[in-house]
């Protein structure tokens, strides 16, 4: 569990994707890292972004700007969306990693 006094940052996030993302059942499909990172860190970011706001409400805009996104890679929003959830679900707490 992070420290609530410290700020988050993309760093420690990523070490903690790194070393996690294979228990993902996403992860089974494509076990390459570097196809979820992009996701991971759109979610992280966009979770700083909005906060306050339900995933519900903005997860038309982040599948919009998905295509725009700098670390993207070659995946489309449907292929990764449950991984910028994640991200997003770890950053704001509202509900767990891995909780339906």
């Amino acid at each position: 569990m992070r420290d609530p006094d410290k700020g988050l940052n993309w760093k420690d996030e990523e070490l903690y994707w790194r070393d996690n993302y294979r228990t993902r059942p996403y992860a089974a499909i494509t076990p390459d890292y570097n196809i979820w990172r992009g996701a991971y860190r759109y979610g992280f970011e966009a979770a700083k972004q909005y906060e306050g706001r339900p995933w519900d409400d903005i997860e038309p805009e982040l599948a919009h700007g998905w295509s725009a996104y700098e670390h993207r890679g070659t995946s489309t929003w449907d292929q990764i969306k449950a991984a910028v959830r994640d991200a997003w679900d770890r950053v704001t707490g509202r509900r767990p990693v891995g909780t339906p």
